[in-house]
């Protein structure tokens, strides 16, 4: 379009004389200044709109222009408050060399929203405030970097559940064959007699078996196990072992399974983000066996690491279209499928995730389809 005013463009000639030009002539010389501008307007006009949008396609109309951190924030909050995918936050958070953790937000810090290299992006304005000094003792509270989602539901999940890989069957490990006085069920205090290989010094797990994770095409991704009480090793006589139920969520029966107990600290240290490739899976169980699924509950995935997932990657959640009849040839067709949902990875194993609901615009189920969102 720019080229085409371009050459419609006159070649400017040198203005006549007035006794030279012709009947008409002096009404054309007051326009061409008037030409010139309207030309000029609608250059700019050309040049403007052409420029690309792309920098700000992602950003949401309403995103404010500083935003104070409050306590109870977390990442994926204040990046759906400036982002319409909150998994695009990488692209938008500028990294700040003049705080100390650049890549960590605070409450209290002030979020401002400006441009850099013509892309929309975040800094932040950390206050360092004025300290007086004095000779005394000072408590100076911690104060806690914002999580990227709700932890304390993560860690709540985590603690009672556990996921034993394809390669370790649970009718390997040590179980419970049953307890002093030939009790059936057992609580905090109680001894219990163990079969299989128990660790000393360390502190075990006693777990009922769960279900065990299996894909669409019937392979194995792992047993669910539930943590349901702690316990410690007293000594041993052969294959079979004593242990002390140091305390119990519920009660110990035989054949629970013992395991050391492993390191429950889930880091926070990961930003909400996509696979760098494209991953295609499906949500296979829901744990606890709800059966409809919302916002903030937790889902397993047929996706792991070997499918290239880390803690904080967002997969878009898809519900398979409905099959209808054509009216005229009576055909099944099947709609296309509906976007429901984002679920973010805090926990992946080898070929099986949990993950965590954090956006449902549907009720989600087991069988909904799962990938790398579009960018």
């Amino acid at each position: 379009m720019l080229i085409a005013i371009l050459g419609t463009r006159d070649t400017v000639q040198p203005l006549k004389p007035l006794h030279q030009r012709l009947p008409g002539e002096n009404r054309m010389v007051a326009l061409k200044p008037l030409y010139y501008s309207v030309f000029g307007v609608l250059l700019m006009w050309v040049l403007s709109v052409s420029q690309p949008a792309l920098a700000v396609e992602g950003l949401r109309n309403d995103a404010p222009q500083r935003y104070e951190v409050v306590p109870g924030d977390t990442l994926w909050d204040i990046s759906a408050r400036y982002l319409r995918s909150p998994w695009q936050w990488p692209s938008l958070w500028q990294a700040n060399p003049q705080v100390r953790n650049p890549h960590l937000i605070y409450p209290g810090d002030v979020l401002v929203l400006g441009t850099c290299q013509g892309q929309p992006c975040l800094s932040v304005e950390r206050g360092q405030g004025v300290v007086k000094l004095s000779p005394q003792m000072r408590t100076v509270p911690k104060r806690e970097a914002i999580t990227p989602i709700p932890m304390e539901v993560v860690r709540a999940f985590l603690r009672e559940h556990r996921v034993v890989e394809p390669g370790e069957s649970p009718q390997e490990l040590a179980y419970v064959v049953g307890g002093d006085n030939q009790r059936l069920i057992s609580g905090a205090g109680d001894t219990l007699y163990v079969r299989g290989s128990v660790p000393a010094r360390t502190r075990l797990g006693i777990y009922h078996p769960g279900e065990p994770y299996v894909s669409a095409n019937g392979a194995l991704l792992g047993d669910e196990l539930i943590n349901i009480g702690e316990a410690r090793y007293l000594g041993s006589e052969g294959d079979i072992a004593r242990i002390e139920v140091l305390s119990a969520y519920q009660e110990v029966r035989n054949n629970d399974i013992l395991l050391p107990l492993e390191d429950r600290e889930l880091s926070d240290a990961f930003v909400p983000r996509a696979p760098l490739n494209n991953v295609s899976g499906q949500i296979v169980a829901v744990p606890g066996g709800v059966r409809f699924i919302g916002r903030l509950q937790v889902v397993a995935l047929d996706l792991g690491t070997q499918d290239g997932l880390q803690p904080g990657h967002v997969l878009r959640v898809d519900q398979q279209g409905e099959l209808v009849t054509d009216p005229r040839t009576q055909e099944l067709l099947r709609l296309p499928n509906t976007e429901a949902g984002l679920v973010m990875v805090f926990r992946p194993y080898n070929h099986m995730s949990y993950a965590l609901v954090m956006q449902a615009s549907r009720v989600l189920a087991v069988g909904d389809s799962v990938h790398t969102p579009t960018r």
